[in-house]
């Protein structure tokens, strides 16, 4: 991998890691086009990134961290479906990484669900809640969790399970969004670190460089992404990345996989 693939991965991962649209799926669909194999480091160093993407989250929110207990302890709550499935299903989640075609499918069928859920939350808006991260109860925390486990299939995206989950037990979009963020730091943290046990002699000190330019690309990109994310779901429905992800799904699948 060459430093400059580093630097696109990194903005990939930077601009789409909090947009539910599937990092997982854009990091592994554009380094096929851009002809990086998908070896073991390879791997290794998507993960390493989206552990950069989740640092901006800390640094933005890291007051929250230190002193919101309330929150933290939804947090693991929704943090324990997502840490048992990861663990159980390790071996055959990394296969399915090897396959640009899951990530197509994963993608279109992750746009009509965005598309649905869209529809269906129109006829609902009057039994939408607006609780602060630290009022969601502990059952709504599992179950958002309980989504959040679906990402583990390459495509289908963190973000948008999660969003879409607490969407469907009526939070409001600010609140689940915010939530999101706030869940992906011991969700990546914990994937990053599993799998450098799992992997770490996949990388020698020669990959080092690649992987630490990727980190912080994707850690800058990260920090205006989250911030502008933010400022979008407050007036805007997720329509645009439903139709997004259907367009991009089909777009690869003519463009690079056919």
């Amino acid at each position: 991998m060459s430093i400059l693939h580093s630097i696109i991965l990194g903005i990939v991962e930077g601009l789409t890691e909090f947009l539910p649209v599937s990092s997982t799926g854009h990091l592994i669909l554009v380094s096929d086009v851009l002809g990086v194999t998908q070896t073991d480091f390879v791997k290794s160093f998507e993960i390493v990134i989206q552990l950069g993407a989740i640092l901006a989250v800390v640094v933005l929110y890291w007051r929250r961290f230190l002193t919101d207990w309330e929150t933290l302890k939804r947090l693991a709550v929704a943090f324990l479906p997502t840490a048992f499935v990861g663990l159980v299903l390790y071996r055959f989640i990394k296969k399915l990484f090897e396959s640009p075609m899951t990530i197509v499918v994963t993608l279109f069928l992750g746009g009509l669900v965005i598309l649905f859920f869209e529809w269906w939350l129109k006829s609902r808006e009057s039994d939408i809640s607006e609780l602060a991260t630290d009022e969601i109860s502990y059952k709504q925390a599992l179950l958002i969790g309980v989504a959040q486990s679906t990402s583990v299939i390459p495509g289908v995206s963190r973000s948008g399970a999660t969003i879409i989950g607490g969407l469907a037990l009526g939070l409001s979009r600010t609140a689940i969004t915010e939530f999101s963020f706030l869940l992906a730091v011991p969700t990546m943290a914990a994937a990053t670190g599993y799998d450098f046990l799992k992997s770490a002699g996949s990388f020698s000190s020669a990959d080092l460089p690649a992987l630490a330019i990727g980190f912080f690309v994707s850690f800058v990109v990260a920090l205006f992404a989250v911030k502008s994310f933010i400022r979008f779901v407050k007036t805007n429905s997720f329509n645009v990345f439903g139709m997004y992800r259907i367009v991009a799904a089909l777009a690869f699948y003519f463009l690079v996989i056919r």
